[in-house]
C-alpha cells in the first residue's frame, strides 16, 4: 500500500491569487526539495496516509475544487491521487515551486518559483496558468524568461509571520508601488494571515 505524506487536509477559501475567496479542500504534503525561510508550513512534521484514506477525507468536505499544496506536492504521486479524485467530477489545482514537472491530470497550475533564495534554480515546469512570485527585493527580470509560458503573473509580498501587522504593511505598499511600474505584474494579498484562518 502507498502512503504519502499528509500535513494536514481541511476545507477553507482560498486566501490568494487568482481564485481568492473559493472554496477549496487543501491537500498539504509534507516534504520540500527546498528550504524557504518564509514558509508557513513545518513540512518535516506529518502522518502517512493511505490513498483510501486521503480521497475519503476529501469527499467528507463536499467539496468539488481541491489545491494540492506542501511543502512541494509534485514530489508526491499526484497521478493516482488525482486520478481517484477525478472520479468524483473534483477540479484539480497545484501550488509548486516548478522544479518538478506538473501531471497532465491537474487543471490549475500555479508555480512560485524561488529563484530570489536559489539564483539560477532550474524552473522545469515553465508554463501554466498562475506565476505567482513571493517579493523579497528580488530582479523581476529574472521572470521574463518563463514568464509569457502563464496566463496570471502575481506579485505577492513576503508575509513574515514574527512581523507586525505594521511592519508587513510596508512590504504591501512597496510591492503596490512595484506593481503599479510594472506591467503584466497583478498584486496578490495573503488575505487569509489578515483574516487570521488557514
Amino acid at each position: 500500500m502507498n502512503l504519502y505524506p499528509i500535513v494536514e487536509i481541511f476545507h477553507s477559501v482560498q486566501g490568494e491569487a487568482y481564485h481568492a475567496g473559493i472554496p477549496h479542500v487543501f491537500v498539504r504534503f509534507g516534504n520540500c526539495n527546498l528550504r524557504c525561510e518564509w514558509c508557513d508550513t513545518d513540512f518535516l512534521k506529518y502522518t502517512e496516509m493511505s490513498l483510501e484514506d486521503i480521497v475519503t477525507k476529501v469527499l467528507d468536505f463536499n467539496c468539488k475544487r481541491v489545491i494540492f499544496t506542501g511543502g512541494e506536492p509534485c514530489l508526491q504521486d499526484l497521478d493516482t491521487i488525482g486520478s481517484e479524485l477525478k472520479k468524483h467530477d473534483i477540479y484539480l489545482s497545484v501550488e509548486t515551486n516548478g522544479t518538478i514537472p506538473v501531471p497532465e491530470i491537474i487543471d490549475w497550475v500555479c508555480v512560485s518559483p524561488k529563484d530570489q533564495l536559489y539564483p539560477g534554480l532550474n524552473i522545469k515546469q515553465r508554463s501554466g496558468d498562475e506565476l505567482k512570485v513571493v517579493y523579497c527585493g528580488q530582479d523581476l527580470s529574472i521572470y521574463d524568461e518563463i514568464k509569457h509560458g502563464f496566463k496570471h503573473h502575481f506579485l505577492q509580498p513576503c508575509f513574515i509571520e514574527s512581523e507586525t501587522i505594521e511592519q508587513n504593511g510596508k512590504n504591501f505598499a512597496l510591492v503596490e508601488k512595484i506593481v503599479k511600474d510594472s506591467p503584466g505584474w497583478r498584486l496578490s494579498l495573503q488575505t487569509h494571515k489578515w483574516m487570521g484562518v488557514d
